[in-house]
């Protein structure tokens, strides 16, 4: 069950978090603890809530997803896919509700084909440009920063295991968390209830429409990023977000 990290644990690596506490059991939606900052500096503050999307906002994983997603098809369904219609729900829909859409006679077969290929490329991932640092910088502000992803709880610690990340996050909900993932709102606000915050004091951070969707329906500020490589700005910008940046760096300057 999710719940506050308790002060004598919190330095301990958690589940989802990555480290060399890193089970692969299912853990829960997590939230940690830190040092109170001084309340002048957070109430200056736009925003002291920020939330991000994983894949394609943090970490650099467009081209492993689509390199999934083509073996997948390829192996199981022996036809190629439009890269358009293979990477149309990411950053939404479930893996499994994903594959549905490309047919759904083959889901469990398609599912554990692209399991196959994808999970050992994490070992590969690297975070998107810029984006570390800025994450540093919100931190160091005393911003609470949270992850709401469509990624299953395992493979976000996958991701932990090899990137300097996890440390810089004090909640983190999955799409095993909840039960309807992106666009509907209901990871977003389980983020919010654990890091004890409203909606207008957070920001919603992410490259995909199904981010925007979600953030405006959740009642916070949706900034959408076009370094993800994922889907188009023209697709980002019909979603209407209240910002849209290029760079990780602009970040900063609209929270």
């Amino acid at each position: 069950m999710a719940g506050r990290v308790p002060a004598a644990e919190a330095g301990a690596p958690q589940p989802g978090f990555g480290g060399s506490g890193f089970t692969q059991q299912r853990p829960s939606a997590s939230v940690r603890t830190r040092p109170i900052v001084a309340l002048a500096s957070i109430n200056s503050m736009r925003f002291p809530v920020v939330l991000f999307d994983l894949d394609g906002t943090l970490i650099d994983s467009g081209a492993m997803i689509l390199a999934s997603f083509r073996h997948a098809t390829r192996t199981v369904l022996a036809r190629e896919i439009p890269d358009e219609a293979l990477l149309a729900h990411v950053g939404g829909a479930t893996l499994d509700d994903q594959m549905r859409a490309l047919d759904p006679t083959r889901v469990d077969d398609l599912v554990a084909s692209y399991r196959e290929h994808n999970l050992p490329l994490h070992d590969e991932l690297q975070p998107c440009a810029g984006v570390v640092e800025a994450l540093e910088r919100l931190h160091e502000e005393g911003r609470r920063l949270g992850i709401v992803t469509a990624k299953r709880q395992v493979t976000v610690g996958l991701a932990f295991r090899v990137l300097p990340l996890a440390h810089l996050f004090d909640a983190v909900v999955a799409s095993d968390d909840v039960e309807r993932n992106k666009p509907y709102p209901d990871g977003i606000l389980r983020a919010l209830e654990l890091l004890d915050a409203r909606p207008d004091e957070a920001a919603c951070v992410g490259d995909s429409p199904f981010d925007v969707e979600a953030a405006k329906r959740a009642g916070v500020y949706a900034v959408a990023v076009g370094w993800g490589g994922i889907h188009t700005r023209e697709r980002l910008e019909a979603t209407g977000p209240d910002a849209f940046v290029e760079r990780a760096e602009e970040l900063l300057g609209r929270l």
